[in-house]
C-alpha cells in the first residue's frame, strides 16, 4: 500500500507543476498504477544494482595502494590499531577494506591481495548487472501491461463514442493515435519511470559517497550540474510542440493510405494516380522534414550532453586536482581517483535525465491526442438505473420527436406509433431524415427533443444492451469483416451452431452460392467482403440479421444498389425475414415498399403525408408524383 501511495504523490506532485500536454502525459501513466508492486521491485533491484556499483568502484583504493605502496609499514600502520567500526558510512567502508587487505598483503603476500581485488571486482560488477537485469526483468511487464491497458481503454472507447463522433474523424488518424501514438508512449514512459526513479536515485547514492569522500569537491559539483542542466533544457522547450505537429501529419497520411485502398477502384477508373501520387508525395514530405527537425533536436541532446559532461568533470578534475596538490593533503590521490570514478557514474543518469526530458515532451504530443479520444464526451449514455428489457410485446412510439446536428434540425416534431408485428416504410428525397429517425431506435443518436418509446418506455431508461439485442439492421452498405462466412452470419455470437447458421442462411437465400465456394461456410470473405458480389453481400447480412432472429427489423435501403437479379434475390430473403417481425423500412424503391401496412412520406424532416399505398396515389400528393417519376425513369 505505502509503494501505491509513493507512486500516486510522485505523480500528483509532477502533475502540478507541467502543462496541460504534459498533465495530459501524467494522466496515462496512472494506467501502471496497478503494477506498483512490480515497480517496486525494479525500483529496489536498480538501488541494489547501484550499491554493488558503489562497493565494486571501492576496489580501486586497495588496488591504487597495492600498486603504489612500497613500504610495509605504512601496511602495518593501516592496522595497528586493530578492526575499525562497521557502519554504513562510505569512510567506514574505505577503513576497513584499508585494513583488510593491509593485513592480507602482509599474511599472504601483494599477490594474492592482487588476485583477491580482481576476484572481488568480477563478484560485484555480476551482481551489479545481475540486479540490473532483475530491475529491467520487472519493469517490462509494467510497461507491456500499462500499453495494453491504454490500448484497451482506446478500443472500448471508441466502441461506446457516438457515430457522430466519427463523422467529424479522418479514420485514419484515430488509427495513428492507437498505434503510432501508443507506441510513442511506450518507449516514453520507459525513460519517464527511470528518470522519475531510477536515475534520481542513482544521483542520490553516490551524492552521499561523494560528500562522504570530499565534501568541499562535492558543493563545486553541486554548483556546476545545474548549470550544465539549464543549458540542455532550453532546447526542449519547441520539441513538443513540432512532435505534436508530426503525430497529426501521421494521422493524415493513414489517412490517405485508408482513403487510397478503399477507392482504389475509383482511382484507377478516373486515372487520378498522379493526382493521388502527388497528394501523398506533398504530405509525405511534410512528415518527412518534420520529423527529421524533431529527431535532430532529440539526438542533440546527447552529444550536448556528453559535451557538458565533459566540461563539468575537466573543471572538477581542476579544482579537485587543486585540492591533492595542496601542501595541507585535504585530499588523498587514491581518495580522489575513487571521487572521480563515482562522479563519472553521475553523469550518465544526469545525461538519462536530460534525454528523457527531450523524449518525455515528444510523448506529451503523443498523449494529448490519445486523450481526444479517451476525454471525448459520450453524448449517448446509459441511465444510472437502466431498465431491463428483453421482450418486445405491443409497439414503438416516436412521441414529439425533433433532432438537429449542431444547429441544423433535421427532423421536426415527429409523431408515429407502429404496432408490433406492422411494417412501416419511410420514403422520400435524400435528407428529408428516413435513416436519421432510423438510428434514434437504437440510440445511435439521441434526440434533441420528445422521446422514442418501446412498449411506453423511453429508450433513454432502457439497459442498452437489452435495445439492441431487440434490433436488427440491414444497411445498403453491407458491413462485413475479414472472417469466415460462418463467423460473419454468427457475429457476436459464441458458441454458434452449424445447423442455426445453416437455417440463417437458406432463409436469406445464401445457402447456395456458401455451398458453391472452396470451403464452404468456412471460406474467408476478404477485406468487407470484396470476394463476393453486391448480392452475396446483401444476402450475408440478411442471414446475419435471421440468425440473430430479432423481434424488431430495421432495413436502411437494403436493395438500392443491387442489380434486378440481385435484388429479386434479396428481396425474396428480406420478405421471408419480415414475416411475424416489427420491420421500419427505408427504401427509395417503391417494388420494396408497395405492401407495407403504412407508408409515411417525409420531406425536409417533417412527415408530409402516410397511408396505405393505394390511399398515397389516390391522395395525389408528393408520393404519387415520386411514384411516377420512378415509373417513368
Amino acid at each position: 500500500m505505502q509503494g501505491k501511495m509513493y507512486l500516486k504523490t510522485q505523480q500528483q506532485l509532477l502533475y502540478l507543476c507541467v502543462s496541460r500536454p504534459m498533465k495530459d502525459y501524467f494522466r496515462l501513466l496512472r494506467y501502471l498504477l496497478p503494477y506498483w508492486r512490480l515497480a517496486t521491485l525494479n525500483v529496489f533491484f536498480n538501488i541494489l544494482s547501484v550499491l554493488f556499483s558503489l562497493v565494486s568502484f571501492s576496489m580501486v583504493m586497495p588496488f591504487l595502494n597495492l600498486l603504489t605502496k612500497e613500504n610495509d609499514a605504512e601496511y602495518y600502520q593501516n592496522i595497528i590499531n586493530g578492526p575499525p567500526g562497521i557502519n554504513f558510512s562510505i569512510k567506514s567502508m574505505l577503513d576497513y577494506l584499508n585494513y583488510y587487505f593491509s593485513k592480507m598483503i602482509l599474511d599472504d603476500g601483494k599477490q594474492t591481495a592482487l588476485m583477491v581485488v580482481c576476484l572481488a571486482v568480477v563478484v560485484l560488477f555480476f551482481l551489479r548487472n545481475f540486479t540490473r537485469y532483475l530491475a529491467i526483468y520487472y519493469v517490462s511487464p509494467v510497461l507491456n501491461a500499462g500499453i495494453r491497458d491504454m490500448r484497451m481503454a482506446l478500443y472500448q472507447k471508441i466502441l461506446v463514442l457516438p457515430i457522430s463522433f466519427f463523422s467529424e474523424e479522418r479514420k485514419g488518424d484515430i488509427i495513428s493515435k492507437m498505434t503510432a501514438d501508443v507506441q510513442e508512449m511506450k518507449y516514453t514512459m520507459l525513460v519517464s519511470i527511470e528518470a522519475i526513479f531510477k536515475e534520481p536515485l542513482t544521483i542520490l547514492i553516490y551524492f552521499v559517497a561523494l560528500i562522504t569522500i570530499s565534501p568541499q569537491l562535492t558543493l563545486f559539483v553541486v554548483i556546476m550540474l545545474p548549470l550544465a542542466g539549464l543549458v540542455i533544457g532550453r532546447i526542449g522547450k519547441s520539441l513538443r510542440k513540432t512532435s505534436d505537429k508530426v503525430q497529426n501529419r501521421l494521422g493524415l497520411l493513414f489517412s490517405i493510405i485508408e482513403e487510397t485502398l478503399s477507392g482504389l477502384r475509383i482511382i484507377k477508373a478516373f486515372s487520378a494516380e498522379i493526382f493521388s501520387t502527388n497528394k501523398f508525395k506533398k504530405l509525405n514530405q511534410e512528415y518527412f522534414k518534420l520529423s527529421t527537425k524533431v529527431e535532430r533536436r532529440r539526438d542533440l541532446s546527447a552529444p550536448l550532453g556528453e559535451f557538458m559532461a565533459a566540461v563539468v568533470m575537466a573543471t572538477v578534475m581542476w579544482f579537485g586536482g587543486n585540492l591533492v596538490l595542496k601542501p595541507d593533503h585535504l585530499l588523498s590521490g587514491s581518495a580522489f581517483v575513487f571521487f572521480i570514478i563515482v562522479f563519472s557514474q553521475i553523469i550518465p543518469p544526469a545525461k538519462a535525465i536530460a534525454t528523457a526530458y527531450f523524449n518525455i515532451q515528444k510523448g506529451a504530443a503523443s498523449a494529448s491526442r490519445m486523450m481526444e479520444i479517451l476525454d471525448a464526451d459520450n453524448v449517448v449514455n446509459e441511465s444510472p438505473n437502466p431498465i431491463s428489457k428483453t421482450e418486445f410485446k405491443e409497439y414503438i412510439e416516436y412521441r414529439n420527436v425533433s433532432f438537429a446536428y449542431g444547429k441544423e434540425p433535421v427532423l421536426k416534431n415527429i409523431n408515429i406509433k407502429i404496432e408490433k408485428g406492422k411494417t412501416v416504410a419511410f420514403i422520400g428525397q435524400s435528407g428529408a431524415g428516413k435513416s436519421t429517425l432510423a438510428d434514434l431506435l437504437p440510440r445511435f443518436y439521441d434526440t434533441s427533443s420528445g422521446e422514442v418509446l418501446v412498449d411506453g418506455i423511453s429508450v433513454r431508461d432502457m439497459k442498452l444492451s437489452d435495445l439492441r439485442k431487440m434490433m436488427g439492421i440491414v444497411t445498403q452498405e453491407s458491413i462485413l469483416f475479414n472472417e469466415t462466412v460462418f463467423n460473419n452470419i454468427a457475429f457476436g455470437t459464441e458458441n454458434a451452431k452449424e445447423e442455426d447458421v445453416i437455417a440463417a442462411a437458406k432463409v436469406a437465400n445464401a445457402h447456395e452460392f456458401i455451398m458453391q465456394m472452396e470451403n464452404g461456410y468456412q471460406t474467408e470473405i476478404g477485406d468487407r467482403g470484396l470476394k463476393l458480389s453486391g448480392g452475396q453481400r446483401q444476402r450475408l447480412s440478411i442471414a446475419r440479421a435471421v440468425f440473430k432472429n430479432p423481434p424488431i427489423l430495421i432495413l436502411d435501403e437494403a436493395t438500392s444498389a443491387l442489380d434486378t437479379e440481385s435484388e429479386r434475390l434479396v428481396q425474396d430473403a428480406l420478405l421471408k425475414l419480415m414475416q411475424n417481425r416489427t420491420s421500419i423500412v427505408i427504401a427509395h424503391r417503391f417494388s420494396t415498399i408497395q405492401h407495407a401496412d403504412e407508408i409515411v412520406v417525409m420531406d425536409k424532416g417533417e412527415i408530409a403525408e402516410r397511408g396505405t399505398h393505394s390511399e398515397l396515389i389516390l391522395n395525389n400528393g408528393i408520393y404519387k408524383k415520386l411514384y411516377e417519376l420512378q415509373l417513368f425513369l
